[in-house]
């Protein structure tokens, strides 16, 4: 099923790979001003004679590489943007833009991109259908997929097969490749709980808005551990909580807002439900009234059991079968899910922890780093998952 050794092509690369995940690295940029690592993108694409789009989405990036014959299109995403964190790395490559970096892994994911680029331009002769690679703007602001899709990222060709994957806290070495869902649809979620504001000495003359809400905030942690099947996964956050001004004084609102993730359609609708049952019944018994406002953030992430086994296979065939495996989820969210919403696709997660090394700190903490061992890995297993369908 799968003849090319691209594990040591990408060994090959492994130099080059880290140059360009650290040069990144040094210059990271936040979602939607990723002006200067697109740059880097469209040059490398153009020098590997890929047809190259430019400023899809703003700063998107969309590389074409078709085969002299007819055959499926495939298309893999990798996403570019930085988050405001100021960095505690020491490093020498440590950020040089004060208050952002790479704190998940986007640098290398660009990195990894170029690398399968590089690779399979060298197939352009024996390449039947097109490779489509995506390099997308803010996927940390959850809306950088969409922007792509209005701006005709999978039209002209249409892919057949989408292809994402991210850096993840399993061991340097290891591949997650599971079918169905592997991260959660999320919905923002607001609540403005008003009272009648007065003075702290008279709380009798007042309806506190923040006795109500922070009653509320409590009992929205009935709805998981009670509405939702032992079986099912969900989570109900409570991000902010803002009310008051001064120590004397009932204020005459407080503000509420968080986050519920699932996995089905089904779990969503009874957390809405619960949500909007629970303020309003809170604000009742007290004696406020609260509005609610609901802000959808991305569906969940559902791969297709088909091309998943795609996948699985050749990261066995790069790695070895005992080094992937199938049993990962995360109530994390991302918007690669609105391609996958429109093209069966397979997101699966690298390992690039090495605590041995001290190299396992968290997603979208200041000392967040990886062990760029996973960068030829990472190559090595998209570029055969493509090649599946296109050599």
């Amino acid at each position: 099923m799968f003849t090319a050794d691209f594990r040591s092509e990408a060994e090959t690369l492994r130099e080059q790979l880290v140059a360009w995940r650290r040069d990144l690295h040094q210059h990271p940029e936040l979602s939607l001003q990723e002006e200067r690592t697109a740059a880097l993108v469209a040059d490398r694409l153009r020098a590997l004679g890929y047809e190259v789009r430019t400023g899809v989405a703003g700063t998107g990036v969309i590389g074409l590489l078709s085969g002299r014959q007819p055959g499926p299109v495939v298309a893999a995403r990798f996403d570019m943007d930085a988050l405001p964190i100021q960095e505690q790395g020491t490093q020498e490559y440590v950020s040089q833009n004060p208050g952002v970096m790479h704190a998940c892994g986007h640098d290398a994911h660009v990195a990894i991109g170029l690398g399968v680029a590089t690779l399979l331009a060298a197939q352009r002769d024996e390449l039947r259908g097109a490779i489509k690679l995506l390099f997308q703007p803010a996927e940390e602001a959850l809306d950088g997929a969409e922007r792509m899709i209005a701006a005709g990222a999978l039209e002209d060709p249409h892919p057949d097969v989408f292809l994402a994957a991210h850096l993840w806290d399993i061991p340097v070495g290891q591949v997650d490749v599971s079918a169905g869902p592997v991260m959660a649809a999320a919905q923002a979620w607001s609540c403005t709980v008003r009272g009648h504001g007065g003075h702290g000495a008279k709380p009798q003359l007042a309806v506190d808005p923040i006795v109500a809400a922070a009653q509320a905030v409590v009992a929205l942690q009935s709805i998981v551990a009670r509405n939702v099947s032992p079986l099912d996964s969900a989570v109900m956050t409570v991000g902010e909580f803002h009310a008051g001004s001064a120590p004397n004084i009932i204020p005459p609102e407080a503000r509420l807002s968080g986050t519920l993730r699932s996995y089905t359609p089904e779990v969503h609708q009874v957390l809405v439900r619960r949500l909007r049952q629970v303020l309003e019944g809170v604000a009742a018994a007290t004696g406020a009234e609260v509005e609610v406002g609901l802000f959808s953030l991305t569906p969940a992430v559902v791969n297709d059991p088909a091309v998943t086994a795609v996948v699985r296979a050749a990261a066995a065939a790069e790695l070895g079968a005992e080094h992937v495996s199938s049993a990962y989820r995360t109530m994390g969210s991302e918007d690669a899910s609105f391609f996958m919403e429109r093209v069966p696709g397979c997101y699966f997660f690298l390992g690039a922890a090495n605590p041995e090394r001290g190299l396992s700190a968290e997603h979208h903490t200041p000392d967040f780093a990886i062990d760029e061992g996973v960068l030829p890995i990472g190559v090595a297993v998209m570029a055969q998952a493509i090649a599946h369908y296109v050599l």
